[in-house]
């Protein structure tokens, strides 16, 4: 089996785009595509692999070859399902979740994410944090306590200083203002 590893594919629209990219190619069915990466039954041929790269970037994806960068996206993908999708994950610390995902040490993690990204991991968590919050304070289908307690932060406080040092605003403020600027996850 051969996987291909795909930067910035980081939802479930991605994941059609991609797919069709694939099928579109006449590469064969046995195909699974998955949040960055894409595993095929049968090696691609450098010719169909040349067509695949020319699509992927004609639609703000490309195929990642270095180690490096893949640890990156997986680091970015995991975030995404450790605040979006994955709720028994917050059972355990963030930190743990990668190392115990990555296999590789969370210090080693922590050093080649800023040394590519210019940012921290932690800093990227609370990013997806608070859009996040802004996406559950849009829906206005949960209270304040009970978003802070989804997004495991330790108090409704806690959630609210992130907040507004992020967003310039607190929670209430943004929620009553009607201008919900939220980003998507692969700007973050």
């Amino acid at each position: 089996m051969m996987t291909i590893y795909i930067k910035n594919m980081v939802c479930n629209r991605c994941i059609m785009a991609v797919s069709k990219i694939f099928t579109d190619a006449d590469i064969p069915d046995a195909v699974v595509v998955q949040m960055g990466e894409v595993r095929v039954e049968t090696p691609v041929s450098e010719e169909k692999l040349a067509l695949i790269q020319n699509r992927l970037n004609e639609v703000g994806f490309e195929i990642m070859n270095d180690a490096k960068s893949r640890i990156i996206e997986q680091i970015k993908k995991l975030s995404i399902d450790y605040v979006y999708h994955d709720p028994d994950a917050q059972n355990e610390s963030f930190s743990d979740y990668l190392s115990h995902h990555l296999n590789h040490a969370y210090n080693y993690l922590s050093t080649l994410y800023s040394s590519v990204e210019g940012t921290t991991i932690e800093n990227h968590l609370i990013s997806l944090k608070i859009e996040r919050a802004k996406e559950l304070l849009v829906y206005d289908e949960k209270s304040l306590s009970e978003i802070a307690f989804e997004l495991d932060y330790s108090s409704v406080a806690h959630l609210s200083g992130q907040f507004k040092k992020i967003t310039g605003f607190t929670p209430s403020h943004f929620k009553k203002s009607g201008e919900h600027k939220r980003k998507s996850i692969d700007e973050i």
